[in-house]
């Protein structure tokens, strides 16, 4: 194999998935999706997260909103990163690449 190589085809649309994976491996992002309560989750958004520093719970949240994390009690989280789906993780959970999250709020 060779390294950073990618081969597609535009023409065909081939390996355009396997071309993003890449874009957002060596970019460091991390793709997560959000999942409203009582909802299917939303793949066509995702909430990025970028840069060197861990994508933890607590980023997304102040990602999507500065005042989220206050009012934060757990989150719901499918994918890679939990043992179990839906596994119930607090703040510092760190989160994987297309994992989805869904957010429980203080009352």
């Amino acid at each position: 194999a060779v390294p950073h190589y990618c081969p597609i085809s535009s023409h065909y649309k081939w390996n355009l998935d396997g071309l993003m994976d890449m874009v957002f491996d060596y970019l460091n992002m991390t793709r997560v999706y959000t999942k409203p309560k009582g909802q299917m989750p939303d793949y066509t958004t995702p909430v990025i997260i970028r840069g060197n520093d861990i994508p933890t719970v607590e980023r997304f949240c102040r990602k999507i909103h500065r005042q989220l994390i206050n009012d934060f009690k757990y989150a719901w989280v499918w994918g890679s990163s939990v043992k179990y789906n839906p596994m119930r993780v607090g703040k510092a959970h760190v989160l994987h690449d297309e994992d989805v999250i869904q957010i429980v709020k203080k009352i």
